[in-house]
């Protein structure tokens, strides 16, 4: 009985230590990040400002990702009309384009959390900064210029998030096919591919589709961000 509850406690011990070393990370992050946005607002750049940037760098970065997936697709297409003897040299090139979609999607990912974490950190000073406010109607003013803000800004991450989400499915079915031409440079392979090219190209179609519209979105919170500051 001792030596379970010696092991008991050794464990209980080691999640302490964990939980305490995730809250110590937390916070060293989350104080890194109030001294970077501190550090630009002394130099006059706001977080807003970042903000704006950021989500036209993930715009940018949808646009270019949008253009690696329609890549990936035509030279997947290309595959079903290729003669067997040449699928080795096809197979390279479907593998770059995996691999540079791939990568673009990463990138989006990346852009879309920065977005994310300027935005957290924006609201949470205008909602302090309310409460700082003595005049009641010019409290109220803020409060409602806060919510609509925010929930243009709700609309604009959930569109980004709902893109994003898009793109696994297509890149995990353009890695099975990757692969398996890998394993079978034959007739076979290129059969098996054009079975599957309409499915490819509905979902590459769907998650067109859904980046189209979350940079529409994207271009929109901007303009919309520009004309409150005039």
């Amino acid at each position: 009985m001792g030596f379970v509850f010696e092991m008991t406690r050794q464990v209980h011990s080691r999640r302490t230590f964990f939980f305490g070393l995730c809250c110590l990370q937390l916070a060293f992050l989350s104080a890194c990040s109030g001294m970077y946005y501190d550090a630009w607002e002394s130099a006059g750049v706001y977080k807003r400002d970042i903000l704006v940037d950021r989500v036209e760098n993930a715009m940018e970065a949808q646009t270019e990702a949008k253009e690696e997936f329609k890549d990936a697709l035509e030279a997947f297409s290309s595959v079903v009309t290729v003669e067997p003897s040449k699928l080795k040299s096809t197979y390279e090139t479907l593998s770059s384009a995996f691999e540079d979609a791939k990568e673009k999607a990463e990138e989006v990912t990346d852009r879309i959390d920065s977005v994310e974490s300027v935005s957290k950190a924006l609201f949470e000073e205008w909602s302090d900064e309310i409460d700082q406010i003595s005049n009641p109607e010019l409290r109220r003013s803020s409060a409602r210029q806060l919510k609509v803000s925010r929930g243009r800004y709700n609309d604009l991450i959930t569109s980004m998030r709902k893109a994003e989400a898009r793109m696994g499915p297509v890149l995990t079915s353009f890695s099975d096919h990757v692969l398996y031409l890998k394993h079978n440079l034959n007739a076979q392979a290129i059969a098996s591919l054009k079975n599957e090219l309409g499915s490819i190209e509905t979902n590459v179609a769907r998650l067109i589709k859904e980046m189209e519209a979350s940079i529409a979105q994207s271009e929109a919170f901007i303009k919309e961000m520009g004309l409150q500051e005039t």
